[in-house]
């Protein structure tokens, strides 16, 4: 059972509360925001509490056992900080958040009702959820070695080893026509053959989108020029003259990563591991060789 300060157990015994919820949410480049249903601006804890923001808490609920907590946080865009050009940019996926239960009228007698990660978050016009996951999530993840043929490294981490700074992996761009929300065509990677940025990681320089990144579902290189297309549209308008960076991509193979990066000491998958053709093959019968049955 949970304790509370003294102070604040009076409180809550003395059957006329004055409580709210607050809710301080720190994404992963830094930025810490924080929000309450109160009808004016707490602080504490060195953050700021907006009001009125169309923000509320769903329910949440705790377990004993090791499943995963739920809860959400949901509302209407009618916060400058909360942005929906942020929230489709993912700046605050993965981010931190703690759910405070607070006595308004003395914020100094509070408790830390839950805390964990930002999960899913969805928009409906001016509307957004957010889901908040308990920090038993992470028992969820994968973690270890993974018995399969692709490689389970990322392209330029310390397992995989490959430099992605050096001039052959690594390029800047700048958008030159919109094809839609997800394709354009650009300008400074003429020196690159089709398909070499597949599955590669594009950072915004310039433009709405600075300082967010996408993946790259394919590379193209015509007699037109070079296409690129994203797996999912940017969080913002991408307009003519945007700047980016691209790195090259990998799909995981084995013989992408010999003839591509030539780096198949390092790689990180299984690829002589048997295939299911092999787990269910059984012996045949076959001619011996004095011309008798096996």
């Amino acid at each position: 059972m949970r304790a509370f300060d003294p102070v604040l157990q009076a409180h809550l015994d003395s059957g006329a509360t004055t409580l709210c919820h607050c809710w301080r949410i720190v994404r992963r480049d830094g930025e810490t925001i924080g929000f309450t249903d109160h009808d004016r601006p707490l602080a504490f804890d060195g953050a700021t509490y907006e009001p009125e923001t169309g923000a509320s808490g769903a329910a949440l609920t705790s377990s004993a056992d090791l499943s995963v907590d739920n809860g959400e946080i949901e509302g209407a865009l009618t916060s400058e900080r909360l942005s929906p050009e942020d929230l489709i940019a993912g700046r605050y996926d993965g981010a931190s958040v703690e759910v405070w239960r607070v006595n308004w009228a003395a914020p100094d007698q509070r408790w830390l009702q839950k805390s964990g990660v930002i999960g899913e978050v969805k928009r409906d016009g001016d509307r957004f959820t957010a889901e908040i996951r308990g920090l038993s999530h992470a028992l969820d993840q994968a973690s270890g070695r993974v018995y399969q043929r692709q490689c389970d490294a990322r392209l330029g981490d310390a397992r995989c080893g490959v430099d992605l700074d050096t001039p052959q992996l690594t390029a800047s761009g700048t958008v030159s026509a919109l094809v839609d929300d997800q394709r354009f065509t650009a300008d400074g990677l003429g020196a690159f053959d089709d398909g070499w940025f597949d599955h590669g990681v594009l950072v915004w320089t310039g433009g709405a989108n600075a300082g967010t990144r996408g993946l790259v579902k394919a590379h193209g290189v015509s007699a037109t020029g070079t296409s690129l297309s994203l797996w999912t549209p940017a969080g913002a308008a991408v307009a003519a003259g945007d700047t980016f960076t691209i790195s090259a991509g990998c799909d995981r193979r084995h013989q992408t990563c010999a003839e591509k990066f030539g780096n198949l000491v390092n790689f990180r998958g299984f690829h002589l591991m048997p295939g299911n053709d092999f787990a269910v093959s059984y012996p045949l019968r076959g001619e011996r060789n004095d011309g008798g049955r096996r």
